[in-house]
């Protein structure tokens, strides 16, 4: 890798997390309680399944070898909300308390890269556009698990 090696490095760190959120995602609507927020789950997984392929098509526009695989931390944040899920039955509440955590997490590394100074500016517009993807699931989110807690 050359010049972009970089921006690659950076957009499968981005692409790794998105990974993780569909993954997240996906458990979150197995593990739902009553389902009533299983369709809202799984519509956050496809969306961040879209994130994920058009960073990982600018990965391969770059030159790059795409990320296909979600972070270890990832894998662990997973096997969380499973625990979580058995633990407390299912429970709707500590579920989206989990999936918010998430958000958190990945809202975090795209805010992490948008102050990196050494992208290219296609790069950084790509990730800006991602990123308002990502802040929309967080805050939807942040809000259900204020909700649910009133």
């Amino acid at each position: 890798m050359s010049e972009n090696s970089h921006d690659i490095s950076t957009l499968n760190g981005l692409i790794a997390t998105t990974l993780d959120s569909v993954k997240g995602y996906s458990e979150a609507a197995k593990e739902s309680e009553t389902g009533r927020y299983g369709a809202l789950f799984t519509s956050r997984a496809s969306e961040r399944q879209q994130v994920a392929t058009r960073l990982q098509q600018e990965v391969a526009t770059l030159g790059g070898k795409p990320e296909d695989d979600g972070t270890i931390a990832g894998g662990a944040h997973r096997l969380f909300i499973n625990l979580k899920a058995a633990v407390t039955g299912h429970d709707d509440k500590a579920i989206v308390n989990e999936v918010e955590a998430g958000e958190d997490h990945i809202k975090a590394k795209f805010e992490d890269a948008l102050a990196d100074r050494e992208l290219s500016p296609a790069v950084r517009s790509l990730i800006e556009t991602a990123y308002a993807s990502v802040k929309e699931g967080h805050d939807e989110m942040r809000d259900l698990k204020h909700a649910l807690r009133d």
